[in-house]
């Protein structure tokens, strides 16, 4: 496994809705960011801790998720800090602060820097199609999500 000078990590499901915005951003950015050396996008239905070491080889990690919690549209790019504590570790699946913590506690490295790009969700009901206000976010969120790649690149 070679070090990423970014790493994109999209979760979602595309069966959901809203919900299969990271998988389709980080589709997105393999097709347009990855052909810079150094940049690699992985999309996963969920975050797991198999992830953790690329991570750890990363200079900066930038995750994609959409967010039940935001207004269905919005688009949010927020700092990511590892977690302090050792909790959610036997699970499946791992939230970015965790993965962060693990990455420092297993493999003795993270990232410089670390973001979370969320995409407000409109509906995650069963369906391949995005809400209205998430295709309406979709320009937006991919312009955010360039400069965020070109900034840790700087």
């Amino acid at each position: 496994m070679s070090r990423a000078r970014c790493l994109i990590l999209g979760c979602g499901n595309t069966l959901r809705g809203d919900d299969g915005v990271g998988p389709w951003l980080c589709s997105w950015a393999e097709r347009r960011l990855c052909s810079e050396p150094g940049i690699r996008a992985i999309a996963r239905q969920q975050w797991t801790p198999e992830l953790a070491e690329e991570i750890a080889l990363a200079d900066a990690v930038i995750f994609i998720d959409c967010s039940v919690e935001s207004a269905p549209g919005s688009v949010r790019l927020d700092d990511v800090t590892a977690s302090s504590g050792e909790s959610h570790r036997a699970t499946h699946t791992v939230s970015p602060p965790e993965l962060l913590a693990l990455a420092r506690d297993l493999y003795g490295s993270m990232p410089r820097r670390a973001l979370l790009l969320t995409i407000g969700a409109g509906s995650t009901e069963l369906g391949e199609e995005f809400s209205e206000p998430v295709k309406d976010a979709l320009v937006s969120a991919r312009q955010m999500l360039g400069r965020a790649v070109v900034q840790q690149l700087g």
